[in-house]
């Protein structure tokens, strides 16, 4: 069972969301918040395995909450999905460097908030593909110095190979097919990877494939 919260200030939204999650099997929302110390209580009393996160609140933004959420001992398995009106590249930024494992926008189709639930819970991570475009070609172009790719030297050849199509937005098994692997051959490429740089979840492996140079401004996957 993937134990939901949803924290966002407008009531409305609040209802609408937990009822949707409510009605699908194998998920249950076990909180509601309106205020961004809500959302933090909730995720301590409840160590929910996903909690969707509203930035603009009351008392404790979504991003301030979930800094706190994330740098809670315990709460490491507990993935943020943050949700909001405001499609704007600064907010997905912050969002990503508070440790938010999935970027939605609020107009995301019902069926994709519901399968970005089940992504994150998996340990996986799910952002809007406009802003996330956006953002990591900025990450990149701002780089102060020519990117570098030594924090890659840890890794295989087949393992940088996996990180170019982690960046290109493809799922374990969408690689697996590409490199002709066994799905649970792309998984345990994937997790070592995340070992090796010391990261979080796939959206700062995206983020790392782009101010190494791997991937660059205006790649487009194929």
């Amino acid at each position: 069972m993937i134990r939901v919260v949803v924290a966002d200030d407008q009531a409305l939204i609040r209802a609408g969301f937990s009822a949707l999650l409510a009605s699908e099997p194998g998920i249950e929302v076990v909180g509601q918040a309106a205020t961004g110390r809500e959302a933090v209580a909730l995720a301590r009393r409840e160590r929910p395995d996903v909690l969707l996160m509203d930035i603009r609140m009351p008392d404790g933004d979504g991003l301030w909450a979930t800094r706190e959420i994330v740098g809670t001992p315990g709460l490491e398995a507990c993935r943020v999905v943050v949700v909001t009106t405001f499609e704007l590249d600064e907010y997905v930024a912050e969002a990503v460097r508070s440790g938010a494992s999935g970027f939605l926008v609020k107009d995301t189709d019902p069926a994709d908030l519901i399968r970005a639930v089940r992504v994150a819970a998996a340990g996986d991570a799910l952002l809007s593909p406009g802003p996330t475009r956006r953002l990591l070609e900025r990450v990149a172009a701002n780089l102060r110095q020519p990117p570098s790719t030594e924090r890659l030297d840890v890794l295989t050849d087949r393992e940088r190979e996996v990180l170019a199509l982690v960046a290109e937005g493809l799922t374990n098994e969408e690689i697996a097919e590409r490199l002709v692997l066994s799905p649970l051959t792309a998984k345990t490429h994937v997790s070592r990877m995340l070992g090796k740089l010391g990261a979080r979840d796939r959206v700062q492996l995206v983020v790392l494939a782009y101010e190494t140079g791997l991937v660059r401004p205006g790649w487009q996957g194929g």
